[in-house]
């Protein structure tokens, strides 16, 4: 009954949200949850920031997409704390992280991850992140590239022209809808998830920030941690702008030959077919945490 009154709710903000963040499409009841071993909160940058750690092994951070934790934060939190240690954080403003005034910036958060990481003895460890926690990934790597070993960057663009313009309109709508959205999502089964949360700023916080134009594309050809980027067949952005990407970090540029030899570089591609932005880490589950488990052992 939980998962079919959310939903509903999912089906009544589709044409505000959901081409722009990752609207939940089940909640953390709904699904095997792995159980951290611990969980507490840490004062940075004039916020609390919310973690859990999970499972063991190497240190692996997980970053969420908009709106909603749960949603990174389930099966695909648990698949990877079966090989890793996984310290799962809620970026400012989402799940159990306080808000500050000022406004949400990718940059931002990526420094809140790293002043975590840093407060918590962390030296250096993988990143991997969804959609806007894929954003906040490449701004870890490019910001505090020593704190980065590897790289795993899912659904997100590097430049603003690589979303479809449906796309682009819907962030610019969001903040004059936050209101109508924020109530209807304190009506729903995420309320029970966050109660503390303040979904009309968590709505007008994620349109503002993705107003106007942004273009890191100079900047990403420069990280050096080994990245392997994942996207759905039919994500939120143009397959030319997947290409585009790939070729920053120095993919796609010539034949590897028969024996993959002459593979161009350590960095690689994965598109998950029959998936789009936003059902990508649920109903390709397997395949986006083999992959990312794959790649994060060699």
């Amino acid at each position: 009954m939980r998962l079919v009154m959310l939903k509903r709710v999912i089906a009544g903000l589709v044409l505000a949200a959901a081409l722009v963040v990752a609207i939940p499409s089940f909640a953390q009841g709904d699904v095997l949850m792995s159980v951290p071993s611990k969980s507490d909160r840490v004062s940075v940058n004039g916020v609390e920031i919310y973690y859990e750690i999970h499972g063991e092994g190497s240190p692996l951070v997980m970053l969420h997409g908009g709106v909603n934790p749960a949603d990174f934060f389930g099966a695909p939190l648990a698949a990877m704390a079966e090989d890793h240690q996984v310290i799962a954080i809620h970026m400012r403003g989402h799940g159990f992280s306080s808000d500050a005034a000022t406004p949400w910036t990718t940059e931002q958060m990526a420094d809140d991850v790293d002043a975590v990481l840093d407060a918590l003895g962390f030296e250096k460890v993988d990143v991997m992140g969804w959609s806007l926690g894929g954003g906040v990934a490449l701004q870890t790597a490019l910001r505090h590239p020593k704190r980065v070993r590897k790289l795993i960057v899912i659904g997100m663009n590097v430049k603003s022209s690589g979303n479809y313009p449906e796309v682009l309109t819907a962030f610019k709508e969001m903040p004059s809808m936050a209101p109508a959205i924020g109530a209807q999502l304190a009506e729903s089964p995420l309320a029970e998830l966050y109660p503390d949360a303040d979904w009309e700023a968590i709505m007008r916080k994620t349109g503002e920030m993705n107003q106007g134009e942004f273009d890191w594309s100079a900047d990403v050809k420069n990280i050096k941690a080994p990245t392997l980027l994942i996207f759905a067949d039919a994500d939120m952005m143009y397959p030319e702008h997947i290409a585009e990407m790939y070729r920053l970090f120095g993919g796609g540029t010539r034949d590897a030959r028969y024996d993959g030899a002459l593979r161009p570089t350590v960095n690689q591609l994965a598109i998950i077919p029959g998936t789009t932005h936003y059902d990508m880490v649920q109903k390709g589950l397997k395949p986006v945490t083999d992959y990312a488990k794959a790649f994060l052992a060699q």
